[in-house]
């Protein structure tokens, strides 16, 4: 009986480590951490919400690009103004097949702090997409992205090793 209760619990925590992890809680201090992360290496960072109909169109052209660019470091970053459920998010990323996506989700409800940390000029329209170069250089894209200028971009940051 010890043995089988012993097994199961064994199952059940294999099981939880290969779930989809929640997205990280983005909040105050978040957008320093993220960017000493990634510091040095170029960096794609899409903001999304589930409140956001441009970005659930969007999220599927994403994906594409993330298998045709494997290259492609991205980082999603779920910045609705009301923060949502984490389990929402990780279905919805896993419709998009963007699952396996280093996510982030705004999880003050003083959202407007935490936009402005990440650029003081944002006023929150979604979607929005920041590409960061090696140098620290950020380029923005508000609104939907053309998505031909962010594979430009991706090829000059290959070149420029």
């Amino acid at each position: 009986m010890r043995l089988s209760l012993f097994l199961a619990l064994l199952l059940g925590l294999a099981a939880v480590g290969t779930a989809n992890a929640d997205p990280l809680p983005f909040e105050r201090g978040s957008w320093a951490r993220l960017n000493t992360a990634h510091a040095g290496q170029p960096t794609v960072i899409h903001f999304w919400g589930l409140t956001c109909a441009p970005c659930l169109v969007e999220m599927p052209h994403w994906a594409a690009l993330r298998k045709a660019r494997p290259d492609m470091r991205l980082v999603l970053i779920a910045a609705d103004p009301v923060p949502q459920d984490p389990e929402r998010l990780d279905a919805a990323l896993a419709r998009f097949g963007l699952d396996a996506t280093e996510s982030w989700a705004f999880t003050d409800r003083f959202y407007e702090r935490l936009r402005y940390e990440i650029d003081p000029a944002w006023a929150g329209e979604l979607p929005r997409t920041v590409m960061i170069d090696r140098d620290g250089k950020a380029t923005v894209l508000p609104g939907v992205a053309d998505l031909a200028q962010v594979r430009q971009w991706l090829d000059a940051q290959s070149k420029s090793q």
